[in-house]
């Protein structure tokens, strides 16, 4: 009876999640993946800075993955003109980054791609509330 319970509140989450996904806009999204990756970064920092080798790893590669297979494909390269081109690049160099910071072990360089894609996630945030009157 308590696997079918668990099998069941299984069901219910994933039910959620894909509607989630179905009812929310665009902005929304890549508000979500901005959030996820600065908490990816919070995550890889602490890691670290426990000695946790494993657990910075898996972080580093969530917050490369949100950047690769999200945020970084979710730019019009087409349409996007220069923002599109300017925000590829900061994508780009966040990535390498990243790499360097998972091999060196080095939080400064956490730090700084933290510092490079907060205010890029709060300008999100803000053109939302600024159209929104909110």
């Amino acid at each position: 009876m308590f696997t079918a319970s668990l099998r069941q509140a299984d069901a219910y989450r994933r039910i959620n999640v894909e509607t989630s996904m179905h009812t929310i806009d665009q902005h929304q999204i890549v508000s979500l993946l901005f959030d996820g990756m600065l908490q990816s970064l919070a995550t890889a920092r602490g890691a670290l800075a426990r000695g946790d080798i494993p657990a910075k790893c898996n972080a580093i590669a969530r917050a490369l993955r949100i950047l690769e297979e999200g945020l970084s494909t979710g730019l019009d390269r087409v349409d996007g003109g220069e923002l599109a081109a300017n925000l590829a690049a900061l994508y780009d160099y966040c990535t390498r980054r990243l790499i360097l910071a998972n091999a060196q072990n080095d939080d400064t360089i956490l730090q700084e791609v933290q510092a490079l894609i907060e205010p890029v996630a709060q300008s999100w945030k803000a053109m939302k509330q600024g159209a929104t009157g909110a």
